[in-house]
């Protein structure tokens, strides 16, 4: 009896192992968390980013150029599982940063001042952009320009 509840138990221990080790995203806890970036609260559904190291830490971002400033300023986009971004369509959904399409319009204003917004579809972004104006880009150009 007792092999078997030490088997049992060895059993459960290495399930709970496995599962606290997955690297996975966590929902944003909008006012409650902090930028990584800059240290403001996280408030914008619209505009939060997170990203998530390949060991499974997360770290949340007031806004996509918080996101895209950290990255470049410590050179560790690589290091990273997810890098994630609002999609402004529909508030409160993270997408793929890298396959997303961003515009930067003065008509939409975000957190840190960019005017940076993502979307998850380039028809999503180019219909904002025939309502607001602005210019488009890929995560690649988007880098470009906000690293300058």
């Amino acid at each position: 009896m007792k092999q078997i509840i030490y088997k049992f138990s060895l059993l459960i221990s290495i399930i709970l192992m496995l599962n606290s080790c997955k690297v996975e995203p966590r929902p944003i806890s909008y006012g409650e968390d902090h930028c990584h970036n800059c240290d403001m609260t996280v408030v914008s559904k619209t505009h939060a980013a997170e990203v998530v190291t390949k060991k499974g830490k997360s770290y949340m971002f007031d806004a996509a150029e918080c996101l895209v400033w950290k990255l470049a300023k410590d050179n560790n986009e690589v290091d990273m599982e997810y890098i994630l971004v609002s999609d402004y369509a529909n508030p409160g959904n993270l997408i793929d940063a890298k396959s997303a399409t961003y515009l930067i319009t003065e008509k939409i204003k975000s957190p840190m001042g960019a005017n940076l917004s993502a979307f998850k579809s380039s028809e999503s972004a180019k219909k904002a952009q025939s309502m607001h104006g602005g210019k488009i880009y890929n995560w690649e150009g988007l880098k470009k320009q906000i690293e300058r």
